[in-house]
């Protein structure tokens, strides 16, 4: 067994200790982890972004590269009182480009999309009816309906409203799950290592 397999196994349950308790050697883990990786950000954005997309190119004469490093150093003004002024330049420019490539990204995906998968045809060309599609209509009237207070939520409005909260309900419930399945299938990955890698128990 290598070091590193020691180290990782006795990191895995210095972690899993926190079931029992809260613990000096639990919080020993949980710093150890947010210290390593704050360094790996750091030696990453050293490395990776400013040599490798400011600085090299930079010395190569690509002069353009100024303007992001003056950006970048008017960032570093927040630490002081007097130059407080020159940081706001550059969070203008990064929230202002950032809603700029955002928005026409998240209008696309999030209402374009969504709308193209709405209004799916329920009959195919081949004359198949389209079932997914039924489901999908019928679940956004219903939804929609939910959420419309314009009216007071009786009679016909009343039970299309409360089939939506039933398709919202299923909307929630397999998000949980999914959160759930997530966790558990990360859960499940550090018992194999401990069983087969670390204490050998398994093969």
């Amino acid at each position: 067994m290598d070091v590193g397999t020691i180290i990782a196994g006795l990191l895995t349950l210095a972690i899993l200790s926190f079931l029992y308790r809260d613990n000096i050697v639990y919080k020993f883990a949980e710093s150890l982890l947010i210290g390593v990786s704050i360094g790996y950000v750091l030696v990453i954005t050293w490395s990776n972004t400013l040599m490798d997309l400011l600085f090299e190119p930079l010395f190569d004469g690509d002069v353009l590269l100024v303007i992001p490093l003056t950006l970048g150093l008017f960032m570093l003004g927040r630490f002081h009182p007097k130059t407080v002024s020159l940081s706001r330049i550059s969070i203008a420019v990064m929230i202002g480009s950032g809603a700029g490539v955002a928005i026409p990204t998240m209008m696309y995906h999030r209402t374009i999309k969504q709308l193209s998968a709405s209004i799916a045809p329920l009959v195919s060309l081949d004359g198949a009816f389209n079932i997914t599609g039924l489901v999908v209509l019928v679940g956004l009237i219903s939804t929609l309906t939910y959420f419309y207070f314009s009216r007071e939520h009786k009679g016909a409005v009343g039970k299309v409203a409360k089939l939506g909260t039933y398709f919202l309900m299923v909307f929630f419930g397999t998000t949980f799950g999914y959160t759930v399945m997530s966790r558990m299938s990360t859960f499940i990955g550090r018992m194999e290592f401990l069983l087969t890698d670390f204490l050998k128990l398994t093969q």
